[in-house]
């Protein structure tokens, strides 16, 4: 079996749009995929699809990028709807019988006819606007819950379910069709924009792709949810590079001594044994603002982590700073809450709520010294803006001089540094400054900074 030509640019060009995601899609992969188009053919659009996820993608968390994706090179159809979309309250009551009956072809149907009747702006005939946000805006599909709750009822269609529960399955319906009219929008657009421009700028990234300071709740809490994985990765990372380092290094002297009995060939390399010792930790985490949720991600990782290490120490600030190791050790049960908890137990300002890291940074230098020696590695997490104080400098290179390494973890793009009142540059004088965005660029980092 083969696939048709234009089946095949389709295919290859939603390939090309997953890896723009991030998403490693080898040729192996794009073979299957090929294949299986071939083997379930066109007709079952829904078939379809789970073929190519199974054969394209590593895992489930890459679902939220592949399926709009698909939904832009694979459409359900093209142009409007053959016929011209009801008044309003006439298609909400086709929606909810639609929801109530779950009838996902119908709620397709009624997702086209949606965004036709209500989700298109701008007055050019050529115009491309198509709104999946105002579509929802005008129908209101959430507020259908209990006319749809009320006619399952009336069906006999929910035996054995409570009121909740059955609840819980409405809005999961729902959620489908808001699903739905998003894919119709993006497919309106693309037919007159091109599919390849939509699948790149209209499809949200992975999780792992988000900037940490413009991540939703709704992201972080993916997030999180994604600690303990990325920590036994990581573990394993840095348990073989420790291994690599107990061998130690080749003793020079040693190998070429023992080369005279071979006429000088170093036949046995003689190696210059090591004796590791687990190094210490210590992590100071800004916790103000959009900055919480990048610092919160880090301590939940670093404590997932925490038997890497001898020691590990964690301090918070805003503008004073509080050990919140004893926090973090309970963190991991409700990752939830850890920044609630932090803020609300710790303290971690004075007379102000503003950000200053020139009195946390002194302080921790004043208070905290013997947390610091010469087998501790420290990690600032922080976008180093002082909201024009003084930056402290003199503390950040104590702080230097006494500990094994210090390394910053800057959450902002390395282009905003020294825009406004950031002080990046000053730090990054007296420390190793890294641009940390998101959770792929803070995975690569701590598996090479961390030491072993």
């Amino acid at each position: 079996m083969s696939t048709p030509a234009g089946v095949t640019e389709r295919l290859t060009s939603l390939v090309g749009a997953l890896r723009a995601h991030g998403i490693r899609v080898g040729t192996g992969e794009t073979v299957d995929a090929a294949r299986a188009v071939a083997a379930l053919g066109l007709a079952d659009r829904e078939l379809l699809r789970e073929g190519l996820a199974a054969t394209l993608l590593h895992g489930t968390a890459q679902r939220p990028v592949f399926d709009p994706v698909f939904d832009l090179y694979f459409p359900r159809g093209v142009g409007g709807p053959e016929t011209a979309a009801a008044d309003r309250d006439a298609l909400r009551e086709r929606l909810a019988a639609a929801l109530a009956a779950n009838d996902r072809a119908l709620m397709g149907r009624l997702a086209a006819e949606a965004v036709d009747g209500f989700g298109g702006y701008g007055s050019s005939p050529s115009s491309d606007g198509w709104s999946a946000h105002q579509t929802l805006d005008r129908l209101r599909p959430q507020t259908l819950l209990a006319r749809v709750r009320d006619g399952v009822r009336a069906s006999g269609g929910a035996p054995g379910f409570t009121d909740r529960l059955l609840e819980d399955e409405i809005r999961q319906r729902i959620e489908v069709f808001r699903r739905m009219v998003g894919a119709e929008a993006r497919r309106r657009v693309a037919e007159r924009r091109g599919r390849d421009e939509i699948a790149r700028r209209a499809v949200a990234p992975t999780a792992d792709r988000v900037d940490f300071l413009f991540a939703g709740r709704d992201r972080l809490a993916e997030l999180r949810r994604t600690v303990q994985p990325l920590a036994r990765k990581l573990a394993t990372r840095l348990s073989a590079r420790r291994r690599r380092a107990a061998r130690g290094s080749i003793d020079l002297r040693r190998t070429l001594r023992g080369s005279l009995s071979t006429g000088g060939v170093p036949m046995r390399p003689v190696l210059r044994r090591r004796r590791p010792a687990r190094p210490e930790l210590v992590l100071l985490c800004d916790v103000s603002g959009s900055v919480s949720g990048f610092s919160d991600f880090t301590m939940l990782l670093v404590q997932a982590l925490n038997d890497q290490f001898s020691k590990v120490r964690v301090f918070a600030f805003v503008n004073r700073l509080d050990e919140v190791t004893r926090l973090l050790v309970h963190g991991a049960a409700d990752p939830e809450g850890l920044g609630a908890r932090i803020r609300s137990q710790a303290t971690l300002t004075g007379w102000h709520g503003s950000s200053d890291y020139g009195v946390a940074l002194g302080e921790f230098a004043e208070r905290y010294a013997d947390a610091v020696g010469p087998r501790t590695t420290v990690f600032v997490l922080g976008d180093a803006r002082t909201n024009m104080s003084d930056p402290n400098l003199p503390a950040v290179r104590r702080i230097a001089e006494q500990a094994r390494r210090v390394h910053w973890l800057n959450p902002e793009a390395r282009s905003q540094w020294d825009t406004g009142d950031s002080a990046a540059s000053a730090y990054a004088e007296l420390v190793e400054m890294h641009e940390c965005r998101n959770a792929r660029q803070l995975s690569a980092l701590v598996g090479r900074l961390l030491p072993v």
